[in-house]
């Protein structure tokens, strides 16, 4: 199917799956889709599973938007927790059109609760609670790995998928990538008929020396390799080893869950021009989970690092905080740690999503199916690979998708025959009658003033110098609750109320009350102050004399969460 064909379906209001090989121009069509809307004044949602596909639109992660925390399926108890959230039925509300980038990575139970959820907040039997579903992905892209052990590891294998009775568009023709070449060896690998001709191309690059004024990324299919090169690397780097030691309160046995179910150390050891990845999400700081820099150098009076981006911008970091809570919504363990790991080396799984314009490659130990695919499209063109090790599995991809690539080949087929049996001018009288249906506008004249507005807006978005915490005075007004503010804001309520402090300090006439914790919990946590206060350590002070959260915290035995000690600190 041509990307023209499949943004005509987009346009005509049904639930659409997007699909094709890497550099077909998924994200090309959604982009132009979204633009198409916003040209109309209808804003969709846009949501990932993980920072970085969800930094490709300009969305957000599918745990946020949907407020999952780190669970997949869902409880009734959570369920009825989540519907009695303000800033949800508010979100939720405002929902016409979901997009759901990545799909190939979304888990039938994550894909089934975003279902679930949208029904009981829209109050309706329809799938996904009646509102236009767009998926994008491709399922030869490796599968998440699921906390559930059901055998189903693919978001198709969810009923509600079955449920959308979804259009499919298979884009077929390559545009990221820059050779024949390359293109030719992925789609054999994707037949599962990879030739003699494509083998000789890959022995080409075999140890092959690439001219780079930088090291390429290295990606390995076990994390045992990953560890030993970047521990080798470290190595090598001149200069005293700093080290963190993460921070847990909670039982072990909770605590352990943390480390298992997330990539953040429990003991990290960095040095001045250490490459490092970003392992959580927080756009207000700068940096996305999966996103990479280097080390520049470490604070004199904390020892925390500095880190430069790919984008020149430098950060200076701070611990970042891992909760696990049970299914009453309760805070039972937490991990403070600086959220960085050593990526001289990377495993494949962590590549996906990413577009590289080199990478070494060693795939001689690959022991799951589409493992190879996956790296091998990682790159813009041959000439940016040097292959360390190949083995058959290498070119193999899981015969379950092989199956199901030749039905969805098929569908698509036949949505491309549909769609061409209409007259253009019925097409697009669906076109705009979907529009009114949105509530969105139809006057081309309108819409002339609305691309202007558009253009003018990404033109200068970029020159907005807007301090971040003004930016949140200026929704104060309109924001009923802290959670609500921060929502808006796509922050954490603990950003939220730094924002709030400063902007105190500034104005000691602010009004805030609205966001005042109730007198219970305000009681609760002056006490643990004070009693911080009396002991007089000075390990829960810092070097400028401000209280540390921590011993706050501990003080409450771990019954109220960090964000909400900070947000009550501004009322005492």
């Amino acid at each position: 199917m041509t990307q023209s064909t499949a943004l005509d379906i987009l346009k005509s209001g049904q639930n659409v799956f997007i699909t094709g090989s890497a550099g077909t121009g998924k994200t090309h069509v959604l982009n132009q889709f979204i633009r198409y809307l916003k040209e109309r004044r209808v804003l969709p949602t846009v949501v990932a599973p993980t920072g970085i596909a969800a930094s490709h639109l300009r969305g957000q992660t599918i745990h946020s938007y949907f407020s999952l925390g780190i669970q997949e399926s869902i409880s009734d108890h959570y369920m009825a927790s989540l519907l009695e959230k303000q800033y949800l039925i508010a979100q939720f509300e405002k929902l016409k059109i979901l997009i759901i980038d990545e799909v190939s990575m979304v888990s039938p139970e994550i894909f089934s609760s975003m279902d679930r959820i949208l029904r009981a907040f829209k109050d309706s039997g329809k799938v996904f609670g009646g509102v236009q579903v767009v998926l994008s992905g491709d399922f030869f892209q490796l599968p998440p790995i699921s906390k559930i052990q059901n055998g189903k590891r693919f978001a198709w294998q969810s009923p509600s998928w079955r449920d959308l009775t979804l259009k499919t568009c298979y884009l077929q023709k390559a545009f990221r990538h820059d050779d024949d070449k390359l293109i030719r060896v992925l789609g054999e690998i994707r037949e599962g008929d990879i030739s003699d001709v494509s083998r000789e191309i890959l022995n080409a690059r075999y140890h092959k020396e690439l001219r780079l004024d930088y090291a390429p990324t290295k990606l390995y299919t076990h994390n045992i390799d990953v560890d030993r090169i970047n521990r080798q690397e470290l190595m090598r780097l001149p200069g005293p080893p700093v080290h963190f030691t993460a921070q847990t309160k909670g039982s072990k046995k909770n605590i352990e869950r943390i480390f298992k179910s997330s990539l953040v150390a429990e003991e990290l050891t960095l040095k001045k021009d250490a490459v490092v990845m970003f392992i959580r999400n927080n756009p207000e700081k700068g940096y996305l989970n999966g996103s990479t820099g280097r080390v520049t150098g470490f604070s004199q009076s904390d020892a925390m690092p500095a880190v430069q981006l790919s984008t020149g911008e430098t950060i200076r970091l701070s611990p970042e905080e891992w909760q696990r809570e049970n299914e009453n919504g309760d805070i039972v363990a937490t991990v403070s740690q600086l959220p960085l790991k050593l990526a001289w080396a990377i495993t494949i799984h962590k590549s996906q999503g990413m577009t590289l314009d080199a990478a070494e490659i060693d795939l001689s130990k690959t022991f799951e199916t589409g493992q190879g695919y996956v790296a091998l499209s990682r790159i813009r063109t041959i000439e940016g690979l040097r292959l360390m090790g190949l083995n058959e599995t290498s070119f193999e991809v899981d015969p379950l998708i092989l199956h199901v690539d030749d039905r969805i080949k098929g569908a698509s087929q036949r949505a491309v025959d549909e769609i061409e049996n209409i007259p253009r001018e019925t097409l697009e009288s669906t076109f705009v009658s979907y529009i009114e249906t949105l509530g969105g506008i139809t006057d081309e004249k309108l819409i002339e003033e609305e691309k202007t507005k558009l253009k003018s807006e990404k033109k200068y978005k970029i020159k907005d110098a807007t301090p971040t915490y003004i930016r949140t005075k200026n929704l104060i007004e309109s924001s009923e609750t802290i959670e609500a503010l921060a929502k808006k804001r796509e922050l954490t309520i603990g950003t939220i109320a730094t924002h709030l402090l400063r902007l105190k300090k500034e104005n000691p006439d602010l009004d805030i009350d609205k966001f005042k914790p109730d007198a219970e919990q305000l009681e609760k946590i002056r006490n643990a102050v004070e009693l911080v206060k009396s002991r007089s350590d000075k390990e829960d002070f810092t070097e400028s004399g401000d209280m540390k959260l921590s011993p706050i915290f501990n003080a409450l035995n771990g019954e109220i969460p960090y964000d909400e000690i900070k947000v009550a600190l501004l009322f005492l």
